[in-house]
């Protein structure tokens, strides 16, 4: 559990892992803590990796970018110091399939990832772009629903060492048979859902949090923030294959 010091939450890459807004991820992670009175800051990492931040986030890009930020983020093994002592991670899109054994590049050449989830990315033969839901899959966010934008080609494959995030109702989401969507390793999250994620799934944001911080939060009522997810969950309810729209 960290004391009282200020939550350290690092924003990896993000002038090349930034396409879709993803680093506002960051920013909704320091203002929820903030709103509970807890300090917080973010710390741009635009070179080599920090491997003393609590808390590391990681957007999408495009396909050279994302080869560029696999490479940055390889130098020294401070992403890899960090989850060895437990750090929490979230990735997104390209963040994630960066995180995995090997990822398909643009010029068709598989490109090593950093290993740090038992995954690997192909290139599907169409590209998965428009609204998801699913159903989360994790201790933490039961009766919760999961939404996001998703724009991306690759194909995701989950190898025994992990478990996905949550079950497709709408959307692609990895693109497997089994319609899952990212993925959940220890204290690692990967999805390939933008909006950004934790602006549009406040639980998920605070679940990463309860990690970070060793027990559960004090409730949160933002009005506004509500307001906005109810609307969309209620424009969502009329995408074809979705089963389960709750709160």
């Amino acid at each position: 559990m960290l004391g009282p010091s200020a939550v350290r939450i690092a924003l990896i890459s993000s002038d090349l892992l930034g396409t879709y807004g993803d680093k506002g991820n960051a920013e909704v992670l320091r203002q929820r803590l903030r709103w509970r009175g807890r300090a917080a800051e973010v710390v741009a990492a635009t070179d080599a990796v920090p491997s003393d931040c609590d808390l590391y986030v990681l957007g999408g890009g495009e396909d050279h970018a994302q080869v560029l930020a696999a490479r940055r983020a390889a130098r020294a093994g401070g992403l890899h110091t960090a989850v060895g002592r437990g750090a929490v991670v979230l990735a997104v899109c390209a963040g994630l399939q960066i995180l995995g054994e090997r990822f398909a590049g643009p010029d068709g050449v598989d490109h090593p990832g950093l290993g740090l989830l038992d995954l690997t990315t192909v290139r599907r033969p169409r590209r998965a772009v428009g609204e998801v839901v699913a159903t989360p899959l994790v201790a933490g966010l039961a009766g919760a629903v999961l939404t996001g934008f998703e724009n991306h080609q690759g194909g995701t494959r989950l190898g025994p060492g992990v478990r996905p995030l949550a079950r497709v109702e709408s959307g692609v989401g990895n693109g497997d048979r089994h319609r899952t969507e990212g993925v959940v390793a220890g204290r690692i999250v990967g999805t390939y859902l933008h909006g950004p994620v934790l602006a549009r799934n406040p639980a998920l944001a605070d679940l990463l949090l309860e990690w970070v911080v060793g027990r559960p939060l004090p409730p949160l009522e933002v009005p506004a923030v509500e307001r906005l997810r109810e609307e969309r969950l209620r424009s969502l309810r009329r995408l074809p294959r979705l089963s389960r729209p709750t709160r």
